[in-house]
Order: C-alpha cells, then sequence, then structure tokens
C-alpha cells in the first residue's frame, strides 16, 4: 500500500510542540492556524474513515477542534499533539456514529458481520493444495507493484481505483488502514487510539490490504492466468 498511495507526512519536534501547545493556551491565533494546517487533512481523513462520508467528516472535524480548544489547558504532553488530536476525532466519530447507530440497528448488524467473517481473505485457489510442490505456498502470488511503470502506479486514476477499494472496506477495517498506510501511525499508536490490541490491528491491516489488493489486481489486470 505504501507505493501506491501518498499519506501525510508531518515533521515536528519536541521543541517545537511544546511552543505550539504554550502558544495556543495563550489564545494565539496563529498557532491554531498552523496546528489546523500541520494536522487538519490528517484529522479530517481519520474521522471520514469513521463516518463514511464528507458532511458528516466535517461536522466531526468542527467538534474535534473546539473539543481541543477546550482541553488545550489539561494536555499533559504524554503523547504527541498529533496523536493526542487523532484521538479526539476518532472518539467523535465514535459518538457520532453510535448515535446513527440507535436509529439504523440493520446497518450495524451488517457491519458486525462483515468484521466476523469466516470467509478467506485472499481466493484459495491462488494457494498450493495438500499435493503441490510446495503445499500451502502461493500458486498464483500477488502482483509486484513495483514491476508496474511509476507512472501508471501515481495516476490519478490508480489512486482513485485506491481510495475507493478504502472506502468499500468495513468501517473497522477502514479505519485501520487509513491510519497505518495513509497517515502512517505506528501499529501500536493505532491500538491506543482505537482502544484495540496491536493484534486486532495487525488483523484488520491484514484484511484490508488483502482486499485492496485484489481490486487492484483486477483493475490492473495483475492477477496471474
Amino acid at each position: 500500500m505504501r507505493e501506491i498511495y501518498a499519506r501525510s507526512e508531518v515533521t515536528t519536534t519536541a521543541d517545537d510542540e511544546v511552543r505550539l501547545v504554550a502558544a495556543l493556551r495563550l489564545g494565539d491565533e496563529r498557532a491554531f492556524t498552523e496546528i489546523v494546517d500541520r494536522y487538519g487533512i490528517a484529522m479530517y481523513r481519520v474521522a471520514r474513515a469513521h463516518v463514511g462520508n464528507d458532511e458528516a467528516a466535517g461536522d466531526v472535524l468542527q467538534e474535534a477542534w473546539l473539543a481541543a480548544l477546550r482541553s488545550i489547558q489539561t494536555f499533559e504532553g504524554r503523547s504527541t499533539v498529533r496523536t493526542w488530536l487523532i484521538g479526539i476525532a476518532v472518539n467523535i466519530a465514535r459518538s457520532r456514529r453510535r448515535r446513527e447507530a440507535r436509529s439504523s440497528a440493520f446497518s450495524v448488524l451488517l457491519s458486525a458481520l462483515a468484521e466476523r467473517r469466516t470467509s478467506p481473505t485472499v481466493d484459495p485457489s491462488r494457494f498450493q493444495g495438500r499435493t503441490g510442490d510446495d503445499p500451502g505456498a502461493w500458486r498464483l502470488p500477488p502482483a509486484a507493484w513495483s514491476d508496474l511503470p511509476e507512472a501508471q502506479l501515481l495516476g490519478k486514476e490508480v489512486l482513485g481505483e485506491v481510495k475507493t477499494a478504502i472506502e468499500a472496506l468495513p468501517e473497522a477495517q477502514r479505519v485501520v488502514i487509513q491510519m497505518r498506510d495513509v497517515e502512517g501511525f505506528a501499529t501500536d499508536e493505532v491500538a491506543r487510539i482505537l482502544g484495540i490490541s496491536a493484534a486486532n490491528v495487525r488483523v484488520r491491516l491484514h484484511r484490508a490490504r488483502a482486499l485492496v489488493r485484489a481490486r487492484l489486481e483486477a483493475y490492473l489486470g495483475g492477477v496471474p492466468r
């Protein structure tokens, strides 16, 4: 995924974060503008991965900024500012989803079934059977994206296909792949923000990557015949 989907990169130092937090506590508008420029896009994308549409994500983002400004005085620096802000956005997005779920129990059931599905992540026919030369190994391995022209991988159509594939994932998988592969959070950070185990993060990420890769293979014609 990292080869074909540009993720947000923010380079900052501990001293820089201390400066920003101190300025925000004093109500410095320039500091607020700076922090919005740095982290606003990542917050929006993670929120959208939870709520599933632009309008709702915009609402979540506004609530998240208000919540951040209200609680900046109590920020203790136990995490980076970026992680703290993303955590606020995630909590607000989850609250919104819970409110919506009360009036849409059927959609919640579908989401739960999708997350708990027992069907194989990858088509079993792509692996060798028990009688193969190397039982259990790939018979039709994934296409190597590095073998494709860079221009093709970075084309707008391909990136659009990646976004579409991610948006089609069940929410739990969509959020994890957004945070890990697009925003670049470490597994432990994702686990801490979402309140799940690192092992659970890895499972969801594996399923998400496999489904996105399958869609791209079909789109790029990369499935061996």
